[in-house]
Formats: structure tokens, C-alpha cells, sequence
């Protein structure tokens, strides 16, 4: 994880290619469940967010579990009924999709993590059926793997002029990627805290928390478990503002510091598999810091505001052929969302998602009326 080797204002590139869950997590970070009565010696903040930042654990293997009370409405009535006409059509989601992405958003997750260098894969083993991960940072390359469905879809990453490299283990939503994330965007707007001392997955750990400082975002308050000996997080969670619950956890039950058989991050597609092929481009610097956001699907995000109010915006697809959605699309997407000036809104209670009417979509962990506004005023 060698936090140590990377700058703190350096973006996780390879975050990119995990889609939702990591937009949903890089937007709140995450969660929590530890026991114990411990004493490990005493750390400032100063002191435990230098521990943690220095971290040079570079190998693991564990177990983590996930859970999401988000405060999404009932999805259940939709997926059967959209998922088949769906497949009757053979353009909308399937079911099997629908249901993947519903279960994604919503419960309880276990999965396996393995990580040695460059080398990563996230082994998921809930009701959803086994899928795979598989990250090779040296071949620039993520293989997205379902057995239940037979599909394997190969990623690959073309640098940019970022001076920076991604790593391997950015890919993989674990408390440490977490924790890197938190670290690279402290600053005056948060207050952060040490907790109490406590165990998770049977080691000691030092807790650190971060409290917003503005009424501006739905998260209340982030808490990450940091192990004593290493300095990697092993669990974090995040509570919605005025919430006594954490709504969105991630914690290893069970982690092993020592470098995992090669053999598990090896990978070839059988032959009965469906394999697809997707290349990520990466962001050239542009003007100063920021990259260029160009047109289109692959056009780099904008951002809006700072801090605990960042507001995310991912530019419409360029235009081509029937852009309307489907009927059944059309129901499904007024049964998620509310109607608000200029589109339709989702507001859980720790992220909130935009969809303008010209094909726009604004994300961030705060009400919904700041993606309107940031949608209507670009700031």
C-alpha cells in the first residue's frame, strides 16, 4: 500500500475502471465493527496521520464484508419486470443486471482480497455468484471476471502525461484504498480526532476520525481502524449527519501481512467464456493541474466546490442514434427519482445523484439541491 510512495494530491486513475461502487465510495469513503478492549501507546492526530500515510505494507490477503444502508426505496417490484423486458428486447438491462446492481447498492458483501506489488484481485463470494477481479499494474490491464454468466472483460490503460502512476491496489475497494483517499483530500474542512484503541480481525488498532466542518454534505462523520503494527486501515465506516448507525461499513474479519501464492493472481479466459475488450485512456495534465475534460463518454469528470461539498460531473455521451430511453427504462428510472428543475434526482443518505435532462449526471455526498445548483451555475 506504501502510501509513503505516492504524493497525497495524486488521483486514483485506476478507480476508473471500477465503475459505480467506486464513484459511490471515493464520493464518501467508508466503515466499521470492531471489539476488544486495548491500550496501544498513545498518537496524536498529527502523529497517527503520519503512521498511517507511511504505510509500507505492499502484500496481504484477507477477507472483508461490506454493508450498505443507503436508504434506496424498494427495488424488488422493478427488476423482474424490467429485467425480462428487457431481455424480451435484447437492448435494456437484464434481469441478472438489475439484480447485480440492486444487490451492489444495498446489504451485506463478503469478499477475498489479495494484493503483492503490482499484482491485485478482489474475489467476491456473496449471493451474486463468484466474480473476480483481476489488476496487473505492470501490464496496465484489470480483467473483470463473472463465472455465474461465463463473461470476461479485459480493461486496459493507455498513460497519459500525469507524472504520477496509479497502483494496483487503488483498484480494489478495501479500508486502506479508503483511507488513501481520505488523506489525499485533508484539509481545513475537516476536524479530525483519535479514538479509542479497539481490534479488528484480531489485531490492535488506532481509531481516526473526520468530522466535516460544513452543514454542506450528508456525511457526518468517517472513522477509520488503524493497525498498530503496520499502519494499514483494516475498516472504516461512514454515519450520515444526524444518523446514529453507520450507513455504508467495509472491515477485514480476517487479513495475513504476508505476500499470497502467485497463483492466485493468474487468469486466462476458457473457451466457453465471452470475452469483451475496453481501453481507459488516461488524463494528459492540460492547463495547469487539472486535465483536459474534452467531449464525451471518455471526456475527463468536472468538479465542482471542495471539500466534504464536491460535486462531481461526468459529461453527456456524444450524440448518436436514438438517444430515449425504453419504456420500461423511462418507469423505472421515475420510480428511483423525484423530479427537480432541470432533471430527476436520487438522494440516499450519504450520496446523492443528478440526471439533467441534457444527458448530464452530478454526483456528490450532499442534498440534491447543490447538484442542481452546480449543474445550473458550473461551481
Amino acid at each position: 500500500m506504501s502510501r509513503h510512495r505516492r504524493p497525497l494530491d495524486r488521483p486514483a486513475l485506476w478507480g476508473a475502471a471500477v465503475a459505480v461502487p467506486a464513484v459511490v465510495a471515493a464520493a464518501i469513503f467508508v466503515p466499521i465493527a470492531a471489539s476488544g478492549a486495548v491500550d496501544l501507546p498513545d498518537k496524536t492526530v498529527e502523529e497517527l496521520i503520519a503512521f498511517a500515510h507511511e504505510s509500507d505494507v505492499d502484500a496481504l490477503s484477507g477477507t472483508i464484508e461490506q454493508t450498505s444502508e443507503l436508504g434506496l426505496p424498494d427495488l424488488d417490484a422493478l427488476t423482474g419486470a424490467l429485467g425480462n423486458a428487457g431481455d424480451a428486447r435484447g437492448d435494456g438491462p437484464s434481469e441478472a443486471d438489475l439484480d447485480d446492481l440492486v444487490a451492489l447498492l444495498t446489504g451485506s458483501h463478503t469478499a477475498k482480497v489479495y494484493l503483492d506489488g503490482e499484482q491485485a484481485r478482489l474475489q467476491v463470494l456473496d449471493q451474486l455468484g463468484e466474480r473476480n477481479v483481476y489488476v496487473d499494474g505492470a501490464a496496465e490491464q484489470v480483467w473483470y471476471v463473472d463465472s455465474e454468466t461465463q463473461t470476461a472483460t479485459r480493461v486496459t490503460h493507455t498513460p497519459g502525461d500525469s507524472p504520477t502512476e496509479p497502483r494496483a491496489q487503488d483498484a480494489l475497494p478495501t479500508p486502506d484504498a479508503m483511507l488513501d483517499e481520505a488523506l489525499a483530500r485533508l484539509d481545513e474542512t475537516t476536524e479530525v480526532s483519535v479514538g479509542t484503541d479497539s481490534r479488528v480481525a484480531g489485531r490492535d488498532v488506532y481509531e481516526l476520525i473526520m468530522v466535516p466542518r460544513t452543514a454542506d454534505t450528508l456525511v457526518g462523520e468517517v472513522r477509520f481502524a488503524i493497525d498498530g503494527e503496520t499502519g494499514a486501515a483494516l475498516a472504516a465506516s461512514i454515519t450520515a449527519r444526524g444518523a446514529g448507525e453507520p450507513a455504508f461499513e467495509i472491515a477485514f474479519t480476517q487479513v495475513d501481512f504476508a505476500a499470497p501464492d502467485p497463483a492466485v493472481f493468474a487468469f486466462e479466459p476458457s473457451d466457453a467464456m465471452t470475452v469483451a475488450e475496453k481501453e481507459i485512456a488516461g488524463h494528459d495534465r492540460g492547463d495547469g493541474e487539472h486535465p483536459e475534460r474534452g467531449t464525451g463518454e471518455d471526456a475527463a469528470p468536472a468538479v465542482y466546490g471542495e471539500g466534504w461539498s464536491t460535486v462531481v460531473e461526468i459529461a453527456a455521451p456524444e450524440a448518436g442514434g436514438d438517444a430515449a430511453p425504453a419504456p420500461d427504462q423511462q418507469a423505472m428510472l421515475e420510480s428511483l427519482t423525484t423530479p427537480v428543475e432541470g432533471g430527476r434526482a436520487i438522494e440516499t443518505a450519504l450520496v446523492s445523484v443528478l440526471l439533467t435532462d441534457d444527458g448530464r449526471v452530478l454526483v456528490g455526498a450532499v442534498p440534491a439541491s447543490r447538484l442542481v445548483d452546480a449543474a445550473q451555475t458550473g461551481r
